[in-house]
């Protein structure tokens, strides 16, 4: 199994926003640049990884001068597995999944298999929320990764 690019951007983005996030008095929007920039990925791309966050209600968008992004929900709110499942537009593990037909599909048992195993993969990230990534001191440690200010800094006026 392996997500595609755009639901690897898709999570950066939501692990990006939430870092800054957290421990902040007021949530600070950040732009599709900055965010491309901190992972070294192409702000291109990302415009329309952010448009379909945006669509999804996972990510607010505010247009025009002191515009920017902020996450639309409380990180406990979203849940790893429904962003997977929204942002990939496929997730057929073998050809036996879509329309194609292989020619022992009558007697494979390898398509439950498969079947089990996509859904054991859903099932553990459905357990885990944008929250529970930035928990124990992750938030911190990504902030300072990703090249984001310190929370707090901003209103000490550092």
């Amino acid at each position: 199994m392996r997500l595609t690019r755009y639901t690897d951007y898709a999570l950066r983005t939501l692990l990006y926003l939430g870092a800054q996030d957290i421990g902040a008095h007021e949530p600070r929007q950040s732009s599709i640049g900055e965010i491309a920039r901190a992972y070294g990925i192409s702000e291109n791309h990302l415009t329309k990884v952010v448009h379909q966050l945006g669509r999804l209600g996972l990510v607010r968008t505010i247009r025009g001068r002191g515009g920017g992004l902020r996450l639309a929900l409380p990180p406990g709110e979203i849940v790893v597995g429904a962003v997977v499942r929204q942002m990939e537009e496929d997730l057929t593990l073998v050809e036996c999944f879509g329309a194609g037909a292989c020619a022992i599909t009558p007697a494979c048992r390898l398509r439950v298999a498969l079947g089990e195993a996509l859904a054991a993969f859903l099932t553990v990230l459905d357990r885990y929320t944008l929250a529970d990534l930035l928990a124990g001191g992750a938030a911190p440690d990504l902030a300072r990764l990703l090249g984001l200010p310190e929370a707090g800094a901003e209103r000490a006026g550092r």
